[in-house]
C-alpha cells in the first residue's frame, strides 16, 4: 500500500514538530497529527511555562535551524544555585553552586518561554516540504501489518507510514492503542509557574530552593525578569491560583526572598499538576515512544523537556541511519537500537528526579542534615562538581549527532 509519509508523528507540541524538522534534515517525510487546532498552539497565552535548555538541547535546535528564531529571546544560564531550607526562614547553611566557568563549552543552557519556542516549531514546520501537519485532527485507531502502520482520524480519513511515533504526552493515546502499559505515581504536588520582574538583575543565575512541601526554582529570563516554578502540595496550589494578584504576591515573597529585590507579577499564572509516569516499553510493533509519552518526569531538575529532546535526536539517528542503508524504518530491528540508547538513560533520570523529590522534600530533621552535608560535600570536589555541570549541560552519555 503507498504511504502518505514516511514517519506519522502524534502530537503537535513541542517534540513532534522538533522531531519532524530532524527527520525532514535526515531525507524522510512526516506527518505530524495535532489534536489541537492551530490557533490554540499560536496563542501566546497557551503555555505559561519557561525551559531550561541544557546545552545539548541548544545544538540540535541549532541543528534543525530553529535556534536563530528565538536566540534573541533566550537567556543564557551561567550559574545554578541550589540551596535548602524552609521559605521565611532563608537558606540553611549549605549552598552548591555551579558556574558555567567551570567547564569549556560557556553557558551551560538557556532559558526560552514557551510562547517564543512553540510559535518558531509552528513557523517552521508549516514551511518544510517534507512536513505535512494536520491540526484539529484526532487519531481514533491505528493498525499495523507486515508493510506499514495506517492511522485513522475521526473524521473518517486514513493515514498510512512506515512508523507511527507518539509524541502526545503523559496519556498517550498512542502507547495505550499499541498495549504499552504504564507504571509510575502520583506526587501530590501540583507546580505554579508564572513570571516576576524584579529591581535587580539576576545575572543569568539560576536558583533551586528546596522547601518541605517541594522545590521552589527561579529561572532567568531576559532583561530584569525571571519564570517560577512553585512545586507544592496540590490544596495549597489551589489556594495560590484562587489568590488575587496582590495576595500572590505577598504569599510569594516569602519563598522568593530578597536578593533580587522588589518584585511584581509579569504574567498570568498556570499550575500543572506532577506525577512520575513511565512506559513499560519504548517501541511496540512499527511504533515508537518520545518525550512525556515515553517518560514523564518530576521538573525538579528541569530535565522533562531536554530528555524529550534527546529522544527526538536518537530516533532520528537511527532513523537516518537505516534510511541511510535501505531498512524499513520500521523494521523491530532499527526500533530496538532506539529503545535500546535511551531506556536506561531515562530510566536512570525517572530515578533520580524521583529519588531527588523524595529526599528534599520533607523536614525529617536528620535527612535535612544529610542533604545538607550532600551538597557541602559535592561543593567541595571540584572534579565532582564539573562532573554535574556537564550532566545539567546534557554533554554526557553516548550523544546523538544533533547533540554533539
Amino acid at each position: 500500500m503507498a504511504q502518505d509519509s514516511d514517519i506519522l508523528i502524534t502530537g503537535g507540541g513541542l517534540n513532534g514538530p522538533a522531531l519532524a524538522l530532524a527527520l525532514a534534515n535526515a531525507g524522510l517525510s512526516s506527518t505530524v497529527i495535532d489534536a489541537l487546532p492551530r490557533q490554540t498552539r499560536a496563542d501566546p497565552g497557551f503555555d505559561g511555562r519557561a525551559y531550561a535548555l541544557a546545552l545539548a538541547s541548544v545544538r540540535l535546535l541549532r541543528g534543525i535551524g530553529i535556534w536563530p528564531a528565538i536566540a534573541a529571546r533566550a537567556q543564557p544560564i551561567e550559574r545554578i544555585v541550589i540551596t535548602d531550607g524552609r521559605p521565611g526562614e532563608g537558606a540553611g547553611p549549605f549552598t552548591l553552586s555551579f558556574d558555567s566557568a567551570e567547564i569549556e563549552e560557556g553557558a551551560m543552557g538557556q532559558m526560552v518561554e514557551d510562547r517564543f519556542l512553540r510559535t518558531a516549531f509552528l513557523e517552521a514546520i508549516a514551511t518544510t516540504p517534507a512536513v505535512t501537519v494536520l491540526d484539529s485532527a484526532r487519531v481514533e485507531a491505528q493498525a499495523v501489518d507486515a508493510g506499514g502502520v495506517t492511522v485513522t482520524l475521526a473524521d473518517g480519513r486514513r493515514l498510512r507510514g512506515a512508523l507511527l511515533v507518539g509524541c502526545d504526552g503523559r496519556g498517550s493515546g498512542t502507547a495505550a492503542r499499541a498495549g504499552i502499559r504504564r507504571s509510575g505515581h502520583a506526587y501530590g504536588q501540583t507546580a505554579v509557574t508564572c513570571a516576576v520582574s524584579h529591581a535587580r538583575p539576576h545575572h543569568g543565575v539560576a536558583h533551586e530552593f528546596f522547601t518541605p512541601a517541594g522545590p521552589f526554582a527561579i529561572l532567568p529570563l531576559p532583561e530584569n525578569r525571571s519564570s517560577i516554578v512553585w512545586s507544592t502540595a496540590g490544596a495549597h496550589a489551589a489556594e495560590l491560583m484562587a489568590m488575587d494578584d496582590d495576595a500572590f504576591l505577598e504569599a510569594l515573597k516569602p519563598v522568593f526572598g530578597s536578593h533580587l529585590g522588589a518584585i511584581a507579577l509579569a504574567s498570568r499564572r498556570f499550575s500543572y499538576p506532577l506525577n512520575l509516569t513511565l512506559a513499560d516499553s519504548f517501541t511496540a510493533d512499527r511504533v515508537a515512544l518520545v518525550g512525556d509519552a515515553a517518560h514523564g518526569l518530576h521538573p525538579i531538575a528541569g530535565q522533562g523537556l531536554n530528555a524529550g529532546l534527546r529522544d527526538v535526536a536518537v530516533l532520528a539517528d537511527v532513523l537516518a541511519a537505516a534510511h541511510r542503508r535501505g531498512e524499513d524504518p520500521g523494521a523491530a530491528p532499527v526500533l530496538d537500537r532506539y529503545a535500546r540508547w535511551r531506556r536506561f538513560d531515562s530510566g536512570t533520570l525517572a530515578a533520580a528526579t524521583d529519588g531527588l523529590n523524595r529526599l528534599f522534600s520533607n523536614d525529617n530533621p536528620v535527612l535535612r542534615l544529610g542533604r545538607g552535608l550532600g551538597l557541602g560535600a559535592v561543593q567541595a570536589i571540584p572534579a565532582l562538581r564539573r562532573a554535574f555541570i556537564r550532566e545539567a549541560a546534557g554533554l554526557t552519555g553516548n550523544l546523538p549527532a544533533l547533540m554533539r
